[in-house]
């Protein structure tokens, strides 16, 4: 077997995006060859020397092969990263496949005479600085963190030709790798002892379960159904892209759409499905997939078992002569489904057998997670598509995957996307999985902020409480970190500079903030962040603010930022006003208007009050506006859009007239910030309005200024800035300043 090496001969000198620099979660490898002392003491240098370029040369091909990227050479020991610059979510199961494929490499190759190394490797996960300009072979010095010496440490503890691992990448590669848990280990400097797990191999592929009840998705459903249908009707195939991110539910809408669609007006439906492993063994595993599904072959069914199966699936379809050449080639595809010639030709008989099947009865292929494949999968349903079309034949091809995936859809193809669930829905999601956990059915209260309407979150936050999280203080689960982690890494350069500073920035996303944040001309991140829009990480909030699409997304994009970044972004959008809030219920920003008119306070400050629980007149009272001295206007009222109201309890005022149980409502800007005395904001509005405001936004705030002064209305419903806005003075029937105008101003 020739093994090709990929060497890094250039060093990044501009990094991808304008940080050099950035925290990130990434698994390490260690190998170190066993008794390389005593062997060492024995051979000739010049043995030495061609034993140590054998042994580099085949466990760097393997590392470059799972994408890998040696960080250094110690002795005969190699470090080596993964995930360093680019995450796909599967950088654990990466690494543990290499450790695995470097011990059979090994065993298989005699490096000098009849010597065969045997190496011990740990694999640890965990977060470390990265330097980002330097992620090249070689590239000494690339991260720093405790996982390294993590690393090291565990593989001193693998057995001679195993692979140890850490509780982090156990975990990370749960149901993709057979594991066996060892005896915890003292480590030097930590207690109690590490836990250790041995990673056996991977494991086979499986169908997912999915015994839940599905919650909303009806209109994804009929849209689908009703695609499927017309292709079937209509003898003219289809080909349906089913979109969304990961753990928005795509693969559970896949399995209803199997159970749910079995007839298209009294004609029953064949369905043929296939799932892509992350990184399969084989190219055309996915294409063996869908023969495996269509002829009923199971992995345990020998030669035999195969035979028999495959000449009962195609004697219904070909004459005997063709039967007797076809099955001989579909069985070398199953053994071996790579690219090689004898594959091909598996598969392309295995795609006549799909038209032959389409011809006698209504078909559906689909492939989930069409990202992971290869191209050649996507040529071989290109392929069946094509034929299909100049048939006329019931077929339809539904293809499922990511967003980001470069999209090879024929020109005619229906694009169904997966947007989040409603809250009411994922609030529904949360208290069923809850409930079936044994968790407290009330934490429903604090997941749903964070679960951000995506299935799959909601799932990972709840088993987390299952393992032991403490509800007090939920953490970002590690299965979702991975996954928005890989997300942002399909960003380009300046998209994602742009997220990671709108991820320092609280509530709605300004596009002045950010270019400040970055040290851009103004308007240079309009582009950017109607691409963030497009990808569905940021989506358009009132005018031209945003939003990020979900919560995890905010949290993970900001702490991929170095501290130093931190409050250097920090600093320099201390000045810039806020024009938001957050909802103290959902954790959503809502805009500045409303917060005005709903009286909803600093985050900081706020009681939350449930409406449920005010149960007299009085307690009403308390959340209803209070009217001012010598205003003569009607009171205004907004609708509430939440069940839940935040209020700030407000210190009695001896100069405010003010009836009991009455409650005043106050504005506050920057969570922590003072409220600027009446000199210094005037002087602080001076120089906005010459310096930092729009001309047209400095002459409505000048003419706010210059209405008269309701009495005793100076410090209360003021609006406080971060020592530079002014208090509004509002006179009565007058309209309060629309917040939405100056959002639009400053983006």
């Amino acid at each position: 077997m020739t093994t090709s090496i990929i060497v890094d001969t250039q060093r990044t000198v501009t990094p991808l995006w304008p940080v050099p620099q950035e925290r990130r979660v990434v698994t390490v490898l260690f190998a170190d060859i066993v008794g390389s002392t005593a062997l060492v003491d024995r051979l000739d240098p010049e043995d030495v020397r061609a034993l140590q370029q054998a042994y580099f040369d085949t466990v760097a091909g393997v590392l470059h092969r799972w994408q890998g990227v040696v960080e250094k050479y110690i002795g005969d020991a190699v470090m080596a990263l993964f995930g360093a610059r680019h995450s796909d979510g599967f950088d654990a199961y990466r690494a543990v496949r290499a450790g695995l494929e470097i011990q059979a490499a090994l065993d298989r190759r005699p490096m000098v005479g009849d010597i065969r190394l045997r190496v011990r490797v740990g694999v640890a996960t965990g977060e470390v600085v990265v330097d980002l300009g330097n992620v090249v072979t070689g590239g000494h010095g690339v991260a720093s963190g405790a996982v390294i010496t993590a690393a090291a440490r565990l593989q001193e503890y693998a057995a001679p030709g195993g692979v140890a691992l850490c509780a982090a990448t156990a975990r990370a590669t749960a149901g993709l790798i057979t594991q066996r848990q060892l005896t915890p280990v003292p480590v030097a400097g930590r207690v109690p002892p590490v836990p250790l797990w041995h990673a056996v191999g991977p494991v086979r592929p499986g169908a997912d379960r999915h015994d839940g009840p599905l919650i909303g998705r009806r209109r994804e459903l009929a849209t689908i159904r009703d695609q499927l249908g017309g292709a079937i009707r209509d003898r003219a195939p289809r080909w349906i892209s089913l979109v969304g991110p990961t753990g928005s539910g795509r693969s559970r809408l896949l399995h209803e759409l199997t159970r749910g669609l079995t007839t298209v007006d009294g004609t029953p439906v064949r369905w043929c499905v296939a799932a892509c492993q992350p990184y399969p063994d084989q190219v055309l595993a996915p294409v063996a997939h869908l023969l495996r599904n269509l002829a009923g072959i199971r992995h345990s069914d020998g030669p035999a078992a195969v035979h028999d199966r495959l000449v009962a699936a195609l004697t219904p379809l070909f004459p005997p002569t063709r039967v007797a050449t076809a099955v001989p080639a579909l069985q070398r595809m199953l053994t071996t489904p790579d690219g090689s010639a004898a594959a091909l030709a598996g598969a392309a008989i295995c795609r006549e057998v799909l038209l032959r099947l389409a011809a006698h009865r209504p078909l559906i292929v689909a492939v989930d997670d069409l990202d992971r494949a290869a191209p050649a999968v996507s040529r071989f349903l290109h392929a069946l598509f094509r034929a299909a079309t100049e048939r006329a034949l019931p077929l339809a091809v539904l293809t499922v995957h990511q967003p980001q995936w470069a999209d090879t859809r024929p020109g005619p193809a229906r694009r169904v996307t997966i947007g989040p669930l409603a809250t009411v829905q994922s609030g529904r999601l949360l208290r069923h999985l809850l409930t079936r956990a044994g968790q407290p059915v009330a934490l429903v209260d604090r997941l749903l902020p964070l679960v951000g309407g995506r299935p799959g979150h909601s799932t990972a936050y709840v088993t987390s409480l299952v393992d032991g999280a403490d509800p007090a203080a939920l953490v970002l689960p590690e299965a979702v970190r991975r996954a928005v982690g890989a997300e942002v890494d399909h960003l380009d350069g300046e998209r994602r500079a742009v997220l990671m500073a709108a991820g320092t920035l609280g509530g709605i996303i300004c596009g002045a903030a950010v270019d400040r944040a970055l040290g851009w001309t103004p308007g240079r991140s309009a582009s950017a962040l109607r691409g963030l829009v497009a990808a569905g990480m940021l989506r358009p909030h009132r005018v031209d603010g945003y939003a990020f699409a979900a919560p995890a997304l905010r949290q993970v994009a900001a702490e991929r930022l170095p501290r130093a970044l931190r409050a250097v972004f920090a600093s320099r959008t201390a000045d810039t006003p806020r024009l938001d809030t957050v909802d103290a219920h959902t954790g959503e920003p809502a805009d500045r208007a409303e917060a005005v008119g709903a009286g909803v306070v600093d985050a900081a400050t706020a009681q939350v009050v449930r409406l449920d629980a005010v149960r007299s007149r009085a307690g009403l009272a308390a959340l209803a506006p209070v009217s001012r001295p010598g205003a003569t206007g009607p009171v205004r009222h907004r609708p509430v859009r939440t069940p839940r109201m935040a209020t700030a309890p407000a210190a009695p005022n001896r100069q405010t007239h003010r009836s009991p149980g009455s409650g005043r409502l106050r504005v506050v800007v920057s969570a922590g910030d003072v409220p600027p005395t009446p000199a210094a904001s005037t002087a602080a509005s001076r120089r906005n309005a010459a310096a930092h405001w729009p001309p047209e936004v400095a002459r409505s705030r000048a003419a706010i200024s210059a209405r008269p002064a309701v009495p005793g209305s100076a410090r209360r419903g003021a609006l406080v800035g971060v020592g530079e806005t002014p208090p509004l003075r509002v006179t009565p029937g007058t309209p309060s300043p629309r917040w939405s105008d100056a959002l639009a101003a400053c983006a």
